[in-house]
């Protein structure tokens, strides 16, 4: 099972006053629901391909309302075949839309979300429970980025689900595709708090916890990879500052080296793995700093430069 489906396996079991019931089954018609107009009559079939989305919609509607409903099953014909779930009203339709504010003078079903119809921060949030049913997902955030989208066909009400979603703060953002229009998340801390606002909140605390481990093990493989190259940086002046030494020693002989020089080369071919912090605390009668002892290596250097010719 998906990470998405796993949260609306949770969103359907949600109890709410029936305010809330009518301001979900309202964002799902507006997402999911295909109106035929008849000579006398209409009717309104709310597709979806969860069986358990769709007996969802059947219960919201059946307890709102008690009106007459019927169940059929198709099956889809496109990639997966999975099978379509359709929920169909054939009477009291106009009825129904009036009454979740979905008709205006111009539209059977108005895209625009009259401010009424959603007065209570509750219905706000059952509003976003019944988008997030019909058409959101989110990525299981154990294998990828994180990102929750919910689509929309329509771009009037993809920008008032816009308007919600910001409602509550969570800097969420629109972008058109080829087929329709998003509106996203890709914050995790925003992910968080969306999903607690729609009532998701056992998807919440598995969210948290796999963020928690996946930003823990980042910082350790950063810690770690940051070791590694200071270590390998360690390495390398190591060899070459050796390399120097040995230079010198097998030319001029160390005796040349004022006694300074010649303590910290004896004891960098002594200990050539340490740091410079710890050559710095190994020379004899003497604690050095890093930057002491770094100076010192450059002017062993530049004689080993000479020796070479490169000066």
């Amino acid at each position: 099972m998906s990470f998405a489906s796993e949260i609306k396996k949770e969103l359907i079991n949600i109890e709410a006053d029936k305010c809330c019931y009518r301001a979900e089954i309202a964002a799902i018609i507006r997402m999911n629901a295909e109106l035929s107009v008849g000579k006398h009559s209409l009717t309104l079939d709310i597709q979806t391909e969860n069986v358990a989305i769709a007996r969802r919609i059947f219960i919201l509607i059946k307890e709102t309302y008690n009106y007459k409903i019927e169940i059929l099953v198709r099956k889809n014909m496109r990639l997966k075949k999975n099978n379509i779930y359709i929920i169909r009203l054939k009477e009291k339709v106009t009825e129904l839309l009036e009454t979740l504010n979905l008709s205006s003078e111009e539209e059977y079903i108005s895209h625009v979300i009259y401010p009424e119809s959603l007065a209570l921060n509750c219905c706000k949030r059952a509003y976003l429970r019944g988008a997030f049913l019909a058409r959101g997902s989110i990525n299981n955030p154990e294998t990828s980025s994180y990102h929750l989208e919910i689509f929309n066909f329509n771009p009037t009400h993809s920008a008032e689900l816009l308007k919600l979603v910001n409602h509550f703060g969570l800097n969420a953002r629109e972008v058109k595709r080829r087929n329709g229009y998003i509106v996203y998340l890709k914050e995790a801390e925003k992910i968080t708090e969306f999903m607690s606002i729609i009532g998701a909140h056992n998807a919440l605390f598995k969210f948290e916890d796999v963020r928690i481990i996946r930003d823990m093990r980042n910082s350790v493989n950063r810690l770690v990879n940051c070791e590694t190259a200071n270590l390998n940086k360690t390495i390398s002046a190591s060899v070459k500052q050796v390399e120097n030494i040995k230079l010198i020693k097998n030319q001029l002989g160390l005796e040349v080296l004022s006694d300074q020089l010649r303590e910290l080369a004896e004891t960098r071919l002594k200990y050539p793995e340490v740091t410079l912090k710890e050559i710095g605390e190994l020379i004899p009668g003497e604690t050095l700093s890093k930057s002491g002892v770094n100076h010192r290596f450059k002017r062993i250097e530049k004689m080993a430069d000479e020796l070479r010719g490169k000066i």
